[in-house]
């Protein structure tokens, strides 16, 4: 029996278009291809698992390390929760909505009135540059900055000294009350943002995710009676549901450094972990070398985690999308992702091409002998 399962997202590590990339304007889009063009990239870790040896890959290692496998996303879209969720048995048939011409007038109307403040811009943006394009109005006006991508999400800038963050966040709670059914987003997002111009956004950014339409991974192991110990945006992704523990984090970084307290603590579950500048900072800039340096660090950081795994631990690396950093744009990608799986008690071998991400909730489960009642094909008898 296995009593510790260790699932780490590379936040949009994607490994080439899926088949109907090119319904969402994705074909060609390949983003550790485009990593690996930058002189800036060292993986001789993960390689040594067998990420170069999935399939479809080139320049793998004679004798890989771990269990490995190609993830295709069956759910419909290309963000954050739609991946998470599928990985934890939530397959989406339809896309959450987007707003490419801003959020219909009606919204933003009922949103203004129960707020107490006007908003500016309603437009998709960059985080970085709508709070350079309209931060000095907003601190002139007091009118909050209200913004989306690509992404289904409805997206709430403000400067901490003009808004106080308690009333930012009360505000993304008004937004999240509104925005349901048709307009059901996948997540409402706080900006906060400090300084002059041209401004630093803060680490007090805070996801209010719609909640999944049915029970998760997450709940039934902590129905089971065991931990689930989430690190990063987990707990905003899946609204807190399912969740034992929550650990915020301000960076790849800073995620890292967690994610080994949470192995070195006593717990037996699962451990849910997502390192978000891959995406954040890198792939929606499309800063190859960037990313590049990144996947570096946390390969620099890898052995670590190996080093202080215990006989009954398993480790996951994942993706839960793409983002290539080298592909027009600055959405994400329509992508397959990779999956490693290592520990002790796991079997090297080549997993295949898997129809879901789902299997990989499945597989967590049987490791940990809960009954999984959610979709996805459990590989773990195959590798144990």
């Amino acid at each position: 029996m296995i009593d510790r399962v260790f699932l780490i997202v590379l936040d949009s590590l994607g490994i080439g278009a899926l088949p109907d990339a090119k319904d969402y304007g994705d074909e060609g889009s390949d983003t550790l291809n485009s990593v690996m063009t930058s002189e800036k990239l060292c993986i001789e870790n993960l390689k040594s698992l067998g990420l170069l040896n999935i399939d479809g890959e080139s320049g793998g290692v004679s004798c890989p390390r771990a269990a490995y496998a190609r993830m295709t996303e069956k759910s419909n879209g290309k963000d954050t929760i739609i991946g998470h969720w599928e990985m934890c048995g939530v397959i989406s048939d339809h896309d959450m909505p987007t707003y490419p011409n801003g959020f219909p007038k009606e919204i933003i109307e009922e949103f203004e009135r129960r707020c107490g403040r006007g908003t500016l811009c309603n437009l998709p943006y960059s985080g970085t540059k709508v709070i350079a394009d309209y931060g000095k109005e907003h601190e002139k006006t007091g009118k909050l900055i209200v913004y989306t991508s690509a992404d289904s999400v409805f997206q709430i800038a403000a400067h901490e000294n003009v808004v106080p963050i308690e009333e930012l966040y009360r505000c993304c709670e008004i937004a999240r009350e509104l925005l349901q059914g048709e307009h059901g987003v996948g997540r409402v997002i706080a900006r906060p943002f400090e300084g002059e111009h041209p401004y630093t956004r803060t680490s007090r950014r805070h996801d209010y995710a719609i909640l999944p339409p049915h029970e998760t991974t997450l709940d039934l192991i902590k129905n089971a009676g065991l931990e689930t110990v989430c690190v990063g945006k987990i707990s905003d992704v899946f609204a807190a549901q399912g969740v034992t523990k929550s650990i915020k984090t301000s960076g790849n970084t800073d995620g890292m450094a967690k994610t080994l307290e949470v192995q070195n603590s006593d717990f037996r579950g699962f451990s849910f972990v997502n390192l978000v500048d891959f995406d954040s900072i890198y792939g929606h800039r499309r800063d190859i070398d960037g990313y590049a340096a990144a996947l570096t660090e946390f390969d620099t950081w890898l052995p670590k985690f190996i080093d202080g795994m215990r006989e009954n631990d398993v480790l996951m690396i994942t993706g839960d999308h793409g983002c290539d950093p080298g592909f027009k744009g600055t959405d994400h990608t329509r992508e397959y992702t990779p999956l490693i799986v290592y520990g002790k008690n796991i079997k090297p071998q080549n997993l295949g091409v898997r129809e879901s991400f789902a299997d990989i909730g499945a597989s967590i489960c049987d490791m940990l002998g809960v009954k999984n009642t959610l979709g996805g094909n459990s590989f773990a008898e195959e590798i144990l």
